[in-house]
């Protein structure tokens, strides 16, 4: 940007800022430590210099405002510390389906694609007795209570416009079907039972719900959702990671396109992969 057009910006955006914050001149003066004659100076349509650092970054400390936005170098107003805060936040997780915070986010996202990569399976697909199988130690809710809010998220799936992808660990549903591992415990039939509900939900379902299976030998991914363009959550057990900048966002939605692409199967033939595991 050519100097005298970047000076002319600063006075536009320290006056409009000023007028906003109902701040005079001498007010500005003073919460900067200088003369009221260098803000008249600074706010002067003859005035082609701009500010030292060090006056620059008073004037946005006592306005709220970044130094860079007062220096025509970004367009977003907000300080480090408000970006970080806006951007990115720390979320305490319920070890629940019944987490009116993934609810909230769901809300919010309503009319856009929502990728997600789960913990274990799906909470959406897994059946009564796979949710009696790993809720049966939370305290705080009961297998039934869960199994009701997991229910009631399974609509979501049936309304108009809806449009999930999921990615799944397949060595995860192998162990499944073969009862090792995570799934050690969990009886047969319920283990059958689970794999044919995922598979005839994955069938009737499509091209709403599209499932992948991703090798994790491959390619790595902890549990993620990401809702849309809005929001990217990222769960690392006890706490939700959220991000809402849209470069976060981006590079999350690019991660789980990247394990569509190494996915061995389309979502048209997850049906019958999964169906083959018994």
């Amino acid at each position: 940007m050519d100097k005298r057009e970047r000076a002319r910006v600063f006075r536009a955006r320290l006056d409009d800022r000023m007028r906003s914050n109902g701040m005079s001149r001498s007010a500005l003066a003073r919460a900067c430590g200088v003369d009221r004659s260098t803000i008249a100076q600074l706010l002067s349509e003859d005035e082609v210099r701009l500010p030292n650092a060090h006056l620059a970054a008073e004037c946005a400390s006592a306005l709220g405002v970044s130094a860079d936005w007062l220096l025509a170098l970004t367009e977003r107003s907000e300080t480090a510390a408000d970006l970080l805060a806006t951007s990115f936040r720390v979320a305490e997780a319920e070890r629940t389906p019944a987490d009116a915070q993934i609810d909230e986010w769901h809300r919010e996202a309503a009319g856009y694609k929502i990728r997600h990569v789960p913990a274990t399976l799906p909470d959406i697909l897994k059946t009564d007795a796979v949710i009696d199988f790993e809720y049966a130690a939370f305290l705080e809710k009961t297998p039934e209570q869960a199994g009701l809010a997991v229910r009631d998220k399974a609509e979501w799936l049936r309304r108009p416009g809806s449009d999930y992808e999921i990615c799944v660990s397949r060595e995860l549903v192998e162990s499944l079907a073969r009862g090792e591992g995570y799934w050690r415990g969990l009886p047969e039939a319920a283990r059958r039972e689970q794999i044919e509900t995922m598979a005839a939900s994955c069938r009737d379902l499509y091209p709403s719900l599209r499932l992948y299976l991703y090798d994790t030998k491959v390619v790595f991914s902890a549990p993620v959702t990401v809702f849309g363009t809005l929001l990217a959550v990222v769960y690392v057990g006890r706490f939700y990671m959220v991000f809402r900048e849209t470069r976060q966002i981006r590079a999350l939605t690019d991660h789980f396109d990247q394990l569509i692409r190494d996915s061995e199967t389309d979502a048209r033939s997850t049906a019958a992969v999964i169906e083959k595991m018994l």
